[in-house]
């Protein structure tokens, strides 16, 4: 059997805010809202917001990896769109960015 990537999906207890800010931020609009608590965004893979009455604690075990051809532009941007900077991290050979979005989840940003 072989398995393949049909989305990735952040849990939330407010989705649609949550929806909005990764649509606006891969440019890539909201293809399904399903009565507010199903947010799909035709990203490649597809991205999911679902609203859940109680999100996992804690750091997320799974997160995004996203590339950017300008590192540093990136993290400025997504900052000043509401992300939280969690750590610059790497070294002269490969870098790479964590942060946070408005709700918390956690997120890398690579230069590709």
């Amino acid at each position: 059997m072989t398995l393949t990537l049909g989305m990735v999906t952040i849990d939330s207890s407010d989705p649609a805010p949550l929806a909005a800010w990764w649509s606006e931020r891969l440019g890539a609009p909201i293809s399904q809202e399903n009565e507010g608590w199903f947010y799909v965004i035709d990203a490649t893979p597809l991205l999911a917001v679902q609203k859940v009455d109680d999100p996992t604690p804690g750091k997320n075990r799974v997160h995004l990896d996203l590339n950017a051809p300008d590192l540093d532009a990136a993290r400025d941007e997504l900052m000043a769109a509401g992300a939280t900077l969690v750590a610059e991290r790497g070294d002269a050979s490969f870098r790479w960015i964590t942060l946070a979005d408005p709700q918390g989840n956690q997120f890398c940003i690579a230069q590709h």
